[in-house]
Protein backbone atom coordinates (compact mmCIF):
# COMPACT_ATOMS: atom_id res chain seq x y z
CA UNK A 1 0.00 0.00 0.00
CA UNK A 2 1.33 3.39 -0.78
CA UNK A 3 0.75 6.06 1.48
CA UNK A 4 0.24 9.69 0.73
CA UNK A 5 3.65 11.85 1.40
CA UNK A 6 2.98 14.73 4.09
CA UNK A 7 2.89 17.89 2.39
CA UNK A 8 5.43 20.62 3.35
CA UNK A 9 5.79 24.31 2.79
CA UNK A 10 9.57 25.54 2.79
CA UNK A 11 10.08 22.48 5.82
CA UNK A 12 7.04 23.23 7.40
CA UNK A 13 3.87 21.79 7.91
CA UNK A 14 0.17 22.26 6.98
CA UNK A 15 -0.83 21.77 10.50
CA UNK A 16 2.17 24.39 11.58
CA UNK A 17 1.54 27.11 8.85
CA UNK A 18 -1.58 27.67 9.80
CA UNK A 19 -0.61 28.34 13.33
CA UNK A 20 1.55 31.08 12.51
CA UNK A 21 0.49 34.77 11.68
CA UNK A 22 0.40 36.47 8.23
CA UNK A 23 3.35 38.63 8.78
CA UNK A 24 5.16 35.20 9.97
CA UNK A 25 3.86 33.10 7.34
CA UNK A 26 5.37 35.63 5.11
CA UNK A 27 9.06 34.72 5.81
CA UNK A 28 8.43 31.94 3.94
CA UNK A 29 7.72 33.15 0.70
CA UNK A 30 9.67 34.28 -1.97
CA UNK A 31 10.43 38.19 -2.39
CA UNK A 32 7.78 39.70 -4.59
CA UNK A 33 5.27 37.79 -2.52
CA UNK A 34 6.67 38.59 0.87
CA UNK A 35 7.00 42.33 0.22
CA UNK A 36 2.96 42.24 -0.88
CA UNK A 37 1.92 40.22 2.09
CA UNK A 38 3.97 42.43 4.81
CA UNK A 39 2.59 45.62 2.86
CA UNK A 40 -0.70 43.99 2.63
CA UNK A 41 -1.56 41.78 5.70
CA UNK A 42 -4.37 43.83 7.19
CA UNK A 43 -6.03 43.42 3.90
CA UNK A 44 -5.54 39.94 3.49
CA UNK A 45 -6.67 39.26 7.53
CA UNK A 46 -10.11 41.05 6.92
CA UNK A 47 -10.71 39.32 3.63
CA UNK A 48 -9.60 35.71 5.61
CA UNK A 49 -12.26 37.12 8.46
CA UNK A 50 -14.90 38.23 5.89
CA UNK A 51 -14.63 35.09 3.97
CA UNK A 52 -14.94 32.53 7.32
CA UNK A 53 -17.90 34.61 8.43
CA UNK A 54 -19.42 33.77 4.87
CA UNK A 55 -19.08 30.18 5.18
CA UNK A 56 -20.26 30.02 8.31
CA UNK A 57 -23.81 31.69 7.05
CA UNK A 58 -23.59 29.19 3.78
CA UNK A 59 -23.13 32.27 1.65
CA UNK A 60 -20.65 31.87 -1.54
CA UNK A 61 -17.62 33.89 -1.25
CA UNK A 62 -16.80 36.14 -3.99
CA UNK A 63 -14.10 38.56 -4.32
CA UNK A 64 -12.50 40.91 -6.94
CA UNK A 65 -9.38 40.98 -5.71
CA UNK A 66 -7.37 38.92 -7.41
CA UNK A 67 -3.81 40.25 -6.31
CA UNK A 68 -4.44 38.65 -3.07
CA UNK A 69 -1.69 35.98 -1.74
CA UNK A 70 -2.83 32.59 -0.52
CA UNK A 71 -2.37 32.00 3.05
CA UNK A 72 -2.66 28.58 4.97
CA UNK A 73 -5.87 29.86 6.27
CA UNK A 74 -7.68 30.12 3.30
CA UNK A 75 -7.04 26.54 2.61
CA UNK A 76 -10.04 24.14 2.32
CA UNK A 77 -12.12 27.42 1.49
CA UNK A 78 -13.87 27.72 -2.14
CA UNK A 79 -13.87 30.71 -3.15
CA UNK A 80 -15.22 32.44 -6.30
CA UNK A 81 -12.77 34.94 -8.37
CA UNK A 82 -13.91 37.70 -10.71
CA UNK A 83 -12.03 37.21 -14.39
CA UNK A 84 -13.74 40.37 -16.11
CA UNK A 85 -16.87 39.00 -16.59
CA UNK A 86 -18.03 36.12 -14.52
CA UNK A 87 -16.60 34.47 -11.08
CA UNK A 88 -14.52 31.64 -11.59
CA UNK A 89 -14.83 29.22 -8.46
CA UNK A 90 -11.30 27.89 -7.35
CA UNK A 91 -10.87 25.43 -4.05
CA UNK A 92 -8.04 26.82 -2.15
CA UNK A 93 -5.37 23.50 -1.72
CA UNK A 94 -1.95 23.29 0.19
CA UNK A 95 -0.03 23.60 -3.51
CA UNK A 96 -1.39 27.21 -4.39
CA UNK A 97 -0.19 28.70 -0.81
CA UNK A 98 1.92 31.75 -2.26
CA UNK A 99 0.34 32.29 -5.16
CA UNK A 100 -2.39 35.38 -6.64
CA UNK A 101 -5.75 34.02 -6.28
CA UNK A 102 -6.20 35.76 -10.51
CA UNK A 103 -3.88 32.84 -11.37
CA UNK A 104 -6.64 30.68 -11.02
CA UNK A 105 -9.34 32.35 -12.49
CA UNK A 106 -8.00 33.08 -16.24
CA UNK A 107 -8.91 35.95 -17.94
CA UNK A 108 -8.42 34.79 -21.31
CA UNK A 109 -10.58 32.03 -22.77
CA UNK A 110 -8.96 29.31 -25.44
CA UNK A 111 -9.02 30.68 -28.80
CA UNK A 112 -12.00 28.30 -30.72
CA UNK A 113 -10.69 28.41 -34.34
CA UNK A 114 -13.67 28.03 -36.92
CA UNK A 115 -13.51 28.05 -40.57
CA UNK A 116 -12.92 30.97 -42.40
CA UNK A 117 -15.55 33.42 -43.29
CA UNK A 118 -16.70 34.79 -46.86
CA UNK A 119 -13.66 37.40 -48.11
CA UNK A 120 -10.97 36.01 -45.92
CA UNK A 121 -9.50 33.33 -48.93
CA UNK A 122 -8.56 33.91 -52.00
CA UNK A 123 -11.09 31.59 -53.02
CA UNK A 124 -14.44 33.44 -51.97
CA UNK A 125 -12.76 36.84 -52.62
CA UNK A 126 -14.89 37.19 -55.92
CA UNK A 127 -18.13 35.69 -54.00
CA UNK A 128 -20.65 38.98 -52.45
CA UNK A 129 -20.22 39.57 -48.84
CA UNK A 130 -23.58 40.21 -48.40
Amino acid sequence: MVEKKQFTFRGKTLQELKGLDTREFAKYLKSRQRRFTLRQFQEIENFVNSADDKIKNKKPVKTHKRDLIIVPKMVGMKIQVYNGRNFMPVEITEETLGHRLGEFAPTRGKVKHGKAGVGATKGTKAQSKK
